[in-house]
């Protein structure tokens, strides 16, 4: 998937997808998120919980790379002993998710983003499908919106705090390679979620887009 940004540069559009604080302001989805633990200067592992249907969270190993004007931020999921699965959530899988962007000159910017992952439980076809056709474009559109807003923001809460760019502001503990494993996806449980109501997914997703348009 790709979505072109005018008036947004590059560089904004990586400091958006960073900053956990800010993604509060725009991912209407998300229960809740939090970095873990610091591995490099350049690669954290982190919590994530959403709400598509019966509540989802990973825990993944992020890793990130300014490439000249263009920028990189990869993620694939990973076991931490003192975040096992929750009782309430189904744990989702990460098997590669990914965003590039591309800089187009000073105020234009594309954004790529591609994922395989997978939502676990037994979601019927039709939730896939809507998922991949209508919920992700509008998280694009989303963050091109956000996007817009950040300068604003930012400028606003802590205008100098940029721990993606600057590693020695980040105050995360460090974490061991050695306590981390590779999250397989035949590891983990599967729901039963297929009497999920269509209806019921259509009113919820309206309702948190309307929501998160009418928060500033």
């Amino acid at each position: 998937m790709r979505i072109v940004c005018k008036d947004v540069s590059a560089e904004t559009l990586y400091d958006v997808l960073h900053d956990t604080s800010y993604r509060r302001k725009w991912d209407s989805n998300m229960i809740e998120t939090y970095d873990i633990g610091r591995l490099t200067a350049n690669s954290d592992v982190g919590y994530y919980s959403c709400s598509p249907l019966k509540n989802r969270d990973f825990v993944t190993m992020r890793s990130w790379l300014p490439l000249g004007n263009d920028f990189l931020i990869i993620n694939y999921s990973v076991k931490h002993p003192d975040h096992p699965p929750k009782k309430d959530f189904v744990r989702a899988v990460s098997l590669l998710t990914g965003y590039l962007i591309q800089s187009n000159g000073p105020s234009s910017s594309t954004l790529y983003y591609l994922t395989q992952m997978d939502p676990k439980g037994s979601l019927p076809k039709w939730v896939v499908n809507r998922a991949s056709q209508l919920m992700a474009p509008k998280a694009m559109r989303r963050i091109y919106k956000a996007s817009l807003k950040y300068p604003d923001w930012k400028r606003r809460h802590g205008p100098g705090l940029r721990p993606w760019l600057f590693p020695d502001q980040s105050v995360l503990p460090g974490v061991s390679s050695e306590r981390l494993s590779l999250q397989r996806c035949d590891s983990l449980q599967n729901i039963d979620e297929s009497s999920a109501s269509e209806e019921r997914t259509e009113r919820t997703g309206d309702e948190r887009t309307n929501h998160s348009d009418e928060d500033d």
